[in-house]
């Protein structure tokens, strides 16, 4: 044998020996409790410019660069050309201000005791120079309004339906809203109240809810942004989720821009999070009220507290169908107003965005007038008068019954996951787990008195050959809940099934009606932890989306919470603020912002889930990335 044939064998046996060595400190070390089975490969870091994010909301799309100053917003909705035109019965569209629960028994008595509620807090709170308003009754305008007819200022309109004589499969936007009713089209929106719209009617499954999204969001890309998608190889997303999210729905989206339309990695990311990152806030209690739901989240040094997370199923949307149902009852002059004609909801959403507000120091009748632009009709000049009607509708985010909604659950809170057969190692697997530690330390300490048995050797059993079952068994969950904890944060850890049962409980008799939006708010920072989080968020009460852009919202919500907030945090709390437009930014931009923000910071390397590594481990990936507990 030669030497360097000599000294090759003698690496190989010290390498050996050194593996052998490892072994045996292992034997000694608590393992993980999720195997290492998902390497950390070496990744060339994402950079900023190649960034897309994407804030999906039921009613508006937002999408851009990271770098982008602002992001392109597209109504978020898609026109299918259906297959079989003509036959009747076959077109569906999706209701746009209507919804369940509106046409049952109770539904008018709870509308009209609403409005009471909201007429007795429009009286009670003086206005500033001291005097209370002076009530005026929608009999009152009524009379004025019923003898307006409308004066005719165009024989016809500049506004036209989207041309379709070139019959193309979808349409998307702005062209799938003005799709003309008799052109064979269905209109389907994917999101519904922050979830992707699943429904029994046609277009209504799982594969054709996520198809109307990625023909959405691809044309978003390809005619929005001028992008390719051959060149999305090149490109990560941040893909921002509800706070309460539908494990099953996340994931078929991060499956679908991934694999279908072929980015090359994602993040994903929780829109409170991102909002106190765009607004620059380290600690808020995020209030996003969007078109059809308003979610509430305290976040503390970039961590959504899971407690605290609450989700009510009204919006924007409803406050406009309210305000309909006000001015009808005030004799509306515009008569053939309908809810389901998708050009009479563009028209009473642009008069709520209008007319409406929350300053009580606006009183008394007053004088206004509208026009309406519709394709193929002349433009038509309407006067109206109204009165309270401006201020009771916004008011009925604090009084929901005025809504009308019956028999509908308008309260919830993140319940725990269903399982998912491609995440082996889930919540559940760690409860189990978590189970049969409990009962081996039980019995571990049953056993301390007894001496301990010999082995072969002369040395106790636990020393000897591989460690038994039972003890290697609690030493994996002992670490991985120690590991667990790191991970999530102190307040990111799983509610134990007592808590959540607790909260299920209080909560339960809410689901039948909804919480108003200063209780939610209160029963939100509540929810945290400790008294100094909570003085920490009634500081910070940071409310974005496009469901409170009233004016006076700022001012008449930081008067009920101070009214209502305990009397303990009133001695403690320096000053309640409510913010509602940080920086001067527009607050429907502001998740979207930070987003943008979240692709800056070197921390976001870490989230990073790759195309590979999701075709290879799935779901678990999520569990494995995210910055919350999935």
């Amino acid at each position: 044998m030669t030497q360097a044939e000599r000294e090759q064998e003698n690496g190989k046996e010290k390498e050996k020996e050194r593996e052998k060595e490892k072994e045996k400190e292992q034997r000694g070390v608590k393992r993980p409790i999720v195997p290492a089975a998902i390497a950390e490969p070496l990744q060339e870091a994402i950079q900023t410019t190649s960034i897309i994010v994407i804030h999906p909301g039921s009613k508006t799309l937002r999408i851009g660069r990271a770098t982008d100053n602002l992001p392109v917003a597209v109504p978020h909705v898609i026109a299918r050309r259906h297959k079989q035109p003509g036959q009747p019965g076959s077109r569906h569209e999706d209701p746009w201000l209507l919804r369940d629960g509106l046409n049952k028994p109770e539904s008018t008595e709870q509308r009209q005791n609403g409005i009471k509620m909201v007429d007795q807090a429009i009286w009670s709170k003086k206005m500033s120079n001291g005097i209370r308003r002076t009530p005026v009754s929608a009999e009152q305008a009524r009379a004025y309004n019923r003898q307006i007819r409308p004066a005719v200022l165009d024989p016809t309109a500049r506004v036209k339906w989207t041309n379709t004589s070139h019959k193309p499969d979808f349409l998307v936007g702005e062209e799938a809203l003005y799709v003309n009713t008799t052109d064979g089209y269905n209109l389907h929106w994917p999101i519904c109240r922050g979830q992707l719209n699943i429904h029994g009617g046609p277009g209504g499954s799982l594969t054709a809810v996520l198809a109307d999204l990625e023909a959405i969001w691809s044309h978003a890309l390809q005619k929005l942004l001028e992008m390719p998608l051959k060149d999305l190889k090149y490109y990560g997303c941040i893909l921002l989720v509800p706070d309460i999210y539908n494990r099953q729905h996340v994931k078929e989206m991060v499956n679908m821009l991934l694999n279908n339309i072929g980015f090359s990695a994602i993040v994903v990311h929780q829109e409170s999070v991102s909002a106190t990152y765009g607004s620059g806030l380290s600690s808020a209690c995020v209030v996003d009220v969007g078109d059809q739901k308003t979610s509430l989240c305290c976040v503390e040094d970039g961590v959504s507290h899971r407690s605290s997370r609450l989700c009510l199923a009204y919006g924007g949307s409803d406050v406009t169908r309210c305000f309909f149902w006000l001015l009808q009852r005030a004799g509306f002059p515009y008569r053939e107003c309908q809810l389901t004609n998708r050009m009479d909801c563009m028209l009473l959403q642009q008069l709520k965005e209008t007319f409406c507000h929350l300053d009580q120091d606006i009183s008394g009748l007053q004088d206004h007038e509208f026009r309406t632009r519709f394709p193929e009709c002349p433009v038509l000049l309407y006067q109206f008068r109204i009165g309270d009607e401006k201020l009771q509708a916004p008011m009925a985010l604090f009084y929901p019954a005025t809504f009308g909604i019956v028999g509908q659950k308008m309260t919830s809170l993140q319940l725990r996951s269903q399982g998912d057969s491609e995440d082996p190692h889930d919540e559940h697997y760690l409860l189990s787990t978590q189970s049969k530690q409990d009962q081996s330390s039980k019995t571990t300490t049953d056993r301390k008195s007894l001496p301990k048995p010999l082995g072969f050797d002369g040395e106790s059993s636990s020393q000897c050959g591989e460690p038994s079952e039972r003890g290697l068994h609690s030493q994996e969950v002992e670490l991985g809940h120690a590991q667990g904890e790191c991970l999530m944060g102190g307040s990111e850890v799983e509610d134990s099934p007592s808590a959540l049962l607790s909260r299920r409980t209080a909560m339960s008799q809410f689901e039948g009606k909804a919480l108003g939006l200063d209780k939610a708010i209160l029963h939100c920072i509540d929810c945290c932890a400790s008294d100094e989080t909570k003085r920490k968020m009634y500081s910070s009460i940071l409310v974005v989306g496009g469901g409170l852009l009233f004016h006076g919202a700022q001012d008449f919500l930081q008067h009920r919470i101070l009214n209502k907030m305990p009397p303990s945090f009133r001695r403690v709390v320096e000053n309640v603020e409510v913010i509602t437009r940080p920086k001067d930014m527009d607050p429907q931009l502001i998740p979207w912002k930070g987003g943008a923000v979240l692709a800056c910071l070197d921390t976001t390397q870490e989230m990073w889930i790759h195309q590979h590594e999701w075709q290879r481990f799935g779901v678990r990936m999520l569990r494995e990335r995210a910055a919350f507990v999935w």
